[in-house]
């Protein structure tokens, strides 16, 4: 620590959160330490700075325990892929229709594939009308994040659950 700040008054918290006031830095310090615990600058640009007593180790720890449970209760969206003929039958549609309606209510991004064989690539308004009826099934629960669009030997789309 250098001389200037060492010699510069700071407002100074105790460990219970009452207000010690306005102290020498060295004597806020002499009291941390008869303490047993840590002097934390928490406010350095207030006039004069702020200071807090505190165990720092222990803060840190409960930071990070607290960082934890928050990433433990965030989910993460994944991407699921349903894979489709442009001439599906119909039990068939409504089966991945309902899969498509299940995924996105859990909270995932769904991309629906259409692949052609062969000369079913000639007819790509099959595979864009098989599109169009999975977005008229899906309506209530997503909105479209990636129109049709042709990629190589398939037709996509991307649904991602509305909020």
């Amino acid at each position: 620590m250098n001389e200037r700040i060492r010699a510069r008054e700071v407002r100074v918290i105790d460990e219970n959160g009452a207000q010690l006031g306005i102290i020498q830095t060295r004597d806020a310090l002499t009291a941390a330490r008869e303490r047993g615990l840590d002097l934390i600058e928490v406010a350095p640009t207030a006039t004069p700075p702020v200071c807090r007593i505190m165990d720092y180790g222990k803060w840190k720890y409960e930071q990070a325990k607290r960082d934890k449970e928050a990433r433990k209760k965030h989910k993460q969206a994944e991407l699921r892929l349903i894979r489709v003929r442009p001439n599906i039958d119909d039990h068939d549609f409504e089966f991945k229709s309902r899969l498509v309606h299940k995924f996105l209510e859990e909270g995932d991004k769904v991309k629906v594939n259409v692949l052609f064989r062969s000369r079913e690539m000639s007819h790509p308004e099959f595979a864009r009308n098989l599109l169009e009826r999975f977005i008229e099934q899906s309506k209530d629960v997503s909105h479209v994040e990636k129109p049709a669009s042709m990629e190589g030997r398939m037709m996509s789309i991307i649904l991602s659950p509305s909020s």
